[in-house]
């Protein structure tokens, strides 16, 4: 992923308030949900891995238990693409922060790793938002082949935690009054029109908190910008106000636009569809090839092949010479 992007979502876990909503949200764990919130604490989150590379870019936190931590280890390196050994380095980076801890003198009073609980004192999350869905392992048990006897009780455990956005739909987001379930709508609108509903929503959840305010609104103006379909130019803006009045016009012509683009997306793709069904009445079955070049061909390619396939006695005589099979 992007530094530019990595450092926004870094920018908005800064916040405590967004890391209990994630934890709400999209964790399902009654116990987790039990816990007291309002005691969470930034822990420094800074080793040097395996390569010596000094890592600054892991973001931890912890929330007491009665007389207990529990450690949230939440990696912010957030994946835009699928990493098939995401699990590997989520091992790696679980045991860096246990040998951190163990360096700065935090474990039990007996020497043990803190704190002993009946589920993992480190919860690794990994925040996925790439278009396909993911795919990779979630336990690097599972990236390590099948073993015989003695040596199969030693392949490695750890699983992390999959937060996949796609995962959730919009309806499904927006009955949650939750401000993660906001920023995964921002990120992926249904339409133009959600981007203005939620800025609303944020600017009257936040009434109270100047802070997170100006923190959404720059990094809004910052997901927006990054997107290149929305073409939208913003000066430095830090309130939410202002941005929702400011984004409004531009919004407005993008709405447009979006429904233009579904418009001739739909005539495509029932043109793709007609011609694949007439071809395939005439000649048989089609090559994968060919209905994946009709799928993406414009729309005035396709009425060009419809029309010659009406008479053509081959397929060739449709495509011509760089037929696409």
């Amino acid at each position: 992923m992007g530094n530019d992007h990595d450092s926004s979502y870094k920018f908005l876990f800064s916040a405590p308030e967004l890391v209990r909503d994630l934890i709400l949200g999209f964790v399902p764990d009654e116990w987790l949900h039990s816990l007291d919130y309002t005691t969470l604490e930034k822990v420094p989150g800074s080793y040097v891995s395996e390569d010596f590379r000094h890592r600054a870019d892991d973001i931890v936190w912890r929330v007491r238990l009665g007389g207990d931590w529990v450690y949230l280890y939440l990696l912010i390196e957030f994946q835009s693409s699928v990493d098939k050994y995401m699990a590997l380095r989520m091992m790696v980076y679980v045991g860096l922060l246990y040998q951190d801890l163990i360096k700065r003198g935090d474990v039990l009073a007996d020497g043990r790793l803190p704190p002993i609980l009946p589920i993992p004192p480190i919860l690794p999350i990994v925040l996925y938002n790439g278009s396909p869905r993911w795919t990779a392992a979630t336990d690097v048990f599972d990236l390590i082949p099948a073993v015989p006897g003695l040596v199969a009780q030693f392949k490695p455990r750890l699983k992390y935690l999959l937060i996949d956005e796609s995962a959730y739909s919009d309806s499904e987001l927006a009955s949650l009054q939750n401000l993660i379930a906001a920023v995964f709508r921002i990120e992926h609108p249904a339409a133009p029109a959600t981007i203005n509903e939620l800025l609303g929503l944020l600017n009257e959840w936040l009434i109270d908190r100047p802070d997170l305010r100006r923190m959404f609104a720059l990094w809004i103006r910052a997901t927006l910008k990054r997107k290149a379909e929305y073409r939208i130019l913003l000066p430095q803006i830090d309130d939410l106000q202002e941005l929702n009045v400011m984004l409004a016009e531009q919004l407005e012509e993008w709405a447009h636009e979006y429904e233009a683009q579904g418009v001739q997306k739909g005539m495509q793709q029932g043109e793709s569809l007609a011609l694949q069904r007439l071809l395939a009445r005439r000649f048989g079955a089609l090559p994968h090839d060919m209905t994946a070049r009709i799928a993406t061909a414009s729309v005035e390619e396709i009425e060009g092949w419809f029309d010659r396939a009406i008479d053509a006695s081959r397929l060739e005589d449709v495509f011509g010479a760089g037929a696409p099979y």
